[in-house]
């Protein structure tokens, strides 16, 4: 007979409670520049790595491609971010960050720095870190 599962010895409902804890610290710093965490990591991705297509962004944000395609209109209808056909292929899509979206992330890495400073007091960077690493290495 199976014994009733443990929430305590769960890893996957560990991991998800501490991203909504963790993802509402963000959300509450960066909500005051109008964006989401997530809608965060795709302008700072973009930031970092203009022209980007699709199947690549997907792949970094580790994110099924219709799940970036919803998750990039917001973005694209607000003018922050400009999808534009690749020379070699039209059904190609690269992505770039727009001048309002650079002006955009620029004022959310101020706020994206206060959410980041509060989460590394609250639990210590040193530790903040570490577990920085150990939750790369699952998807590395």
């Amino acid at each position: 007979m199976n014994r009733p599962i443990s929430y305590d010895e769960c890893n996957c409902f560990a991991l998800r409670q501490a991203a909504r804890h963790v993802t509402q610290i963000y959300e509450r710093h960066l909500g005051s520049v109008g964006l989401t965490a997530a809608q965060f990591t795709i302008l700072a991705k973009l930031a970092r790595t203009p022209n980007l297509p699709m199947a690549e962004l997907a792949d970094a944000m580790v994110m099924e491609r219709t799940t970036l395609v919803r998750a990039m209109k917001p973005l694209q209808r607000d003018g922050l971010v400009l999808a534009e056909a690749a020379d070699h292929d039209n059904r190609t899509l690269l992505f770039s960050l727009t001048e309002k979206g650079e002006t955009t992330f620029d004022q959310a890495s101020v706020a994206w720095r206060a959410a980041q400073d509060e989460f590394e007091k609250k639990f210590g960077r040193a530790r903040a870190k570490t577990l920085r690493a150990e939750l790369f290495s699952i998807t590395d």
